[in-house]
């Protein structure tokens, strides 16, 4: 017997897969003529016509120009239209709001900051929120209704048994019951959260030094020292959203942290967290030390001894690479990880040299010995993960023509 239409098999469901294999590929390579998509999809002339014409009526392509300087008449040329759908991405911290909206074909079109400094938030962070995704929606000339989908990245994590954000303390007005029924009531797009550190390793994923890999372990030190685990191509959130945050981590060389929670620190953070390298410098002798916030200051730092190779500069960098190796070890006998990238900016700002002397130190310390990379997605890492999560699932529904 025939199956019904949307079942496995039927004429529905194979053209719908035929329509996303040729908008994923319109997404990867750019604008193609109907025989290159047909070539890369092994669809005949007229399938992949069709299919054209059909994305076309529902707005999910556009005809771009012709094809030039080759034999034989100009071929017409398609490209995913960007205007079929936009998604937003926020990256929060305790002193910012991040907040941008992309198209459909993953390019910025918007983006907006909204400073929240203070222990204390002076506007509800709802209302924050909304400031900031607006600001961003009214910079790329569109209405918030216009955004499917929006994804937010904070430290911590919601655990999902409680609706409550956990391990960060120092996210001030995150933590009421009601934030996320609160959210979900202000803004008429579905709204996903996630943790900062997990994002920025879905951008290294998509985008960046982790593609193709499908176990890898992000390392990321900036405004707080924690791990991103995927495994299996997914990420590993553990049972409450806790897996990673390893600046809690109890390590040899620090002191015992007790009430890790209340303290918001840990081991791992105290040894090597970016507050330790300012300290590293000062009891090196190191003079000229910047003032402002650990993480500016602490990736100052680092790219000066990194870009100066002096030998006190060089002495910091190895003290400062034993620490971070110290928790790695935890971390990869642990997981086994294939690739361990290195994230956040102070880590990137030591670039090969720093990569180079935590992979050996890791080598003394651990019997499993994953290659160490140093991240590629620099700008806003957090925020390109936001977006780029935001996207897939958008595309998803978008992409969707078996409806």
């Amino acid at each position: 017997m025939a199956g019904t239409a949307g079942t496995p098999g039927t004429p529905r469901v194979l053209r719908a897969m035929n329509d996303r294999a040729a908008l994923d590929l319109l997404l990867e390579h750019g604008p193609l003529s109907r025989t290159r998509i047909g070539k890369l999809t092994g669809l005949s002339k007229p399938t992949a016509s069709q299919l054209l014409a059909r994305l076309e009526a529902a707005g999910l392509v556009l005809a771009t120009g012709t094809t030039e300087g080759r034999p034989g008449p100009n071929a017409q040329l398609y490209e995913v239209n960007p205007k079929a759908a936009y998604a937003a991405g926020l990256d929060v911290t305790p002193e910012r709001i991040l907040a941008a909206v992309a198209d459909v074909t993953g390019r910025t079109v918007g983006s907006f900051e909204l400073q929240t400094p203070g222990r204390r938030p002076t506007q509800p962070v709802v209302r924050q929120v909304t400031d900031a995704l607006d600001g961003a929606v009214k910079a790329a000339g569109l209405a918030r209704d216009d955004v499917h989908r929006i994804v937010i990245g904070t430290p911590g994590a919601f655990d999902p048994n409680t609706g409550r954000l956990r391990y960060a303390s120092h996210l001030p007005g995150w933590h009421t019951p009601a934030l996320l029924d609160e959210l979900a009531a202000a803004l008429p797009m579905p709204v996903e959260y996630e943790n900062d550190v997990n994002l920025a390793a879905v951008a290294e994923q998509r985008l960046g030094a982790a593609r193709g890999h499908e176990d890898f372990v992000l390392l990321w030190n900036e405004g707080g020292l924690g791990a991103a685990l995927v495994l299996g191509g997914r990420l590993h959130r553990g049972w409450t959203g806790g897996a990673g945050e390893v600046g809690f981590l109890p390590v040899p060389g620090a002191p015992l942290v007790r009430q890790v929670t209340k303290a918001n620190s840990g081991g791992y953070q105290e040894l090597a967290g970016s507050q330790a390298v300012p300290h590293l410098a000062r009891e090196l002798g190191i003079g000229n030390i910047p003032s402002g916030p650990y993480a500016e200051v602490a990736a100052a730092l680092v790219a000066r001894a990194a870009a100066e190779d002096t030998v006190l500069g060089r002495k910091l960098l190895e003290l400062y690479a034993t620490r971070l190796a110290t928790g790695l070890a935890a971390l990869v006998s642990v997981l086994d990880p294939e690739l361990v990238v290195l994230s956040g900016a102070s880590l990137t700002a030591g670039g090969e040299l720093l990569r180079a002397l935590v992979q050996a130190e890791l080598e003394e310390l651990a019997a499993a010995r994953p290659r160490l990379v140093v991240g590629d997605v620099r700008e806003h890492p957090v925020l390109r993960g936001a977006l780029e999560s935001a996207l897939a699932a958008t595309r998803d529904e978008v992409f969707d023509t078996s409806r």
